[in-house]
């Protein structure tokens, strides 16, 4: 993979121009895009802008975002050939950052189900996970080094955990979600895709201007809390292979780490994501489900069609249980700086199974708005394991340092 902060000191050293750097993606696509699909569209003629922190970094943007220069096609026919008038405000802190926007990446159809033609770049024959397929494919890929997805259940962890690449989940409305096409606005939430802890944190700092994260560091013997999520159902022994291996590289490095039950109030809270998105999705979906039926993706269309009776009440009281999840998984903070889980429940599943994945082990974590990070594990099969590292809401800086420290960790172990 491509990493950013590699490119940056190279770029600060004098040793890469920016305009080199982003010759090296446009050679990157060339050489993958082929096979992997990760593109809606590549501009081949991007250029580096000519300052700003991430001057000579390439990223793609996922197809749900408005973009002034590209279409926004939302993995839909009904938007087949859209162009808004302006980028959306999370598009353009990056470019007011010095980024360069070198393509649109696939998503699956208004960023829920249906699979894309998006293909898993360590094994063709798999799914890349959804709906982030093409920024986590492209990361993966190392065609380039930053890319920008949404999450609603599991659709940035997953698919990071899938490709074997570094992603972050930030706490709730840290990144503005104007200008993205809405599927539940509770839970949609924009994420970064980069090879390792370090390139997020930086990324961010560009683009947010966020103090916390400058000079971010690998965390000191944090405490760990492992939470299992049994509610959410079984793992493949390839997810708990992942996670066993984290926890004995993080013991090993000095972390203190301590299996632990999250509160029942929480475990509730994971029951009823799906009736807040559900009964949102009606409602940011209404024109599309009125006007536009048959044209809405299958398994999007079957999902909208099983959920149309949900209740205003049925809504009140999920959003209640949700709240009062919130409020007693704080008190966990006060224990453990992190908890660990599995990032999704095994390696990615066949493409010929057109299912992108369960974001089962990730839709808590959306729902109660904690920041998250995927770290890559390991390899079953050729393909990558990923855990994730959830931090307290509003700590993202500490959610990444302690996945740096688990990638050295891991590193170290071998």
């Amino acid at each position: 993979m491509i990493s950013l902060a590699d490119l940056q000191r190279r770029i600060e050293a004098g040793e890469l121009s920016p305009d080199a750097a982003i010759a090296q993606s446009h050679a990157a696509i060339e050489a993958r895009e082929k096979d992997v699909h990760a593109f809606v569209r590549h501009d081949s003629s991007a250029k580096a802008q000519a300052s700003g922190p991430l001057r000579g970094i390439a990223v793609g943007i996922k197809d749900i975002i408005d973009t002034a220069d590209f279409p926004t096609e939302m993995g839909s026919s009904i938007y087949r050939g859209w162009q808004p008038r302006a980028d959306a405000p999370v598009v353009m802190m990056l470019k007011r950052a010095g980024a360069t926007i070198i393509g649109k990446t696939t998503t699956t159809a208004f960023a829920s189900r249906d699979p894309t033609p998006t293909l898993n770049p360590h094994n063709l024959g798999h799914t890349p996970g959804g709906s982030s397929s093409g920024s986590a494919a492209a990361v993966g890929a190392g065609m380039i080094p930053l890319a920008l997805g949404t999450q609603t259940g599991g659709s940035v962890i997953r698919p990071a955990a899938y490709c074997g690449t570094a992603a972050i989940k930030p706490s709730f409305r840290m990144l503005p979600t104007v200008g993205v096409k809405c599927y539940s606005w509770a839970l949609d939430t924009v994420g970064l895709f980069g090879a390792r802890a370090e390139d997020l944190a930086r990324g961010l700092l560009a683009m947010s201007g966020r103090t916390e994260f400058t000079g971010i560091v690998p965390a000191t013997a944090p405490r760990i809390g492992v939470i299992r999520q049994e509610f959410a159902g079984d793992v493949e022994p390839a997810a708990e292979e992942g996670l066993q291996a984290a926890i004995k590289a993080a013991e090993k490095a000095g972390a203190s780490v301590q299996t632990i039950d999250l509160p029942q109030a929480v475990q509730e809270a994971w029951r009823i994501h799906p009736i807040i998105q559900d009964f949102e999705a009606h409602r940011a979906l209404a024109w599309e489900f009125s006007e536009r039926h048959d044209e809405i993706a299958p398994m999007l269309r079957a999902s909208l069609d099983a959920t149309v009776g949900l209740t205003p009440k049925d809504y009140d009281d999920a959003r209640r249980v949700s709240r009062r999840g919130r409020r007693e998984l704080g008190e966990l903070f006060e224990r453990f700086d992190v908890l660990l889980t599995y990032s999704a429940p095994g390696t990615p599943p066949a493409k010929e199974l057109a299912s992108t994945g369960d974001p089962r082990y990730n839709r808590l974590w959306t729902l109660m708005g904690n920041p998250c990070v995927n770290v890559p594990v390991l390899k079953a099969n050729g393909l990558p394991i990923g855990v994730q590292v959830i931090a307290r809401f509003g700590n993202d800086a500490h959610a990444l340092a302690t996945a740096w420290f688990l990638e050295q960790a891991l590193a170290k172990s071998g």
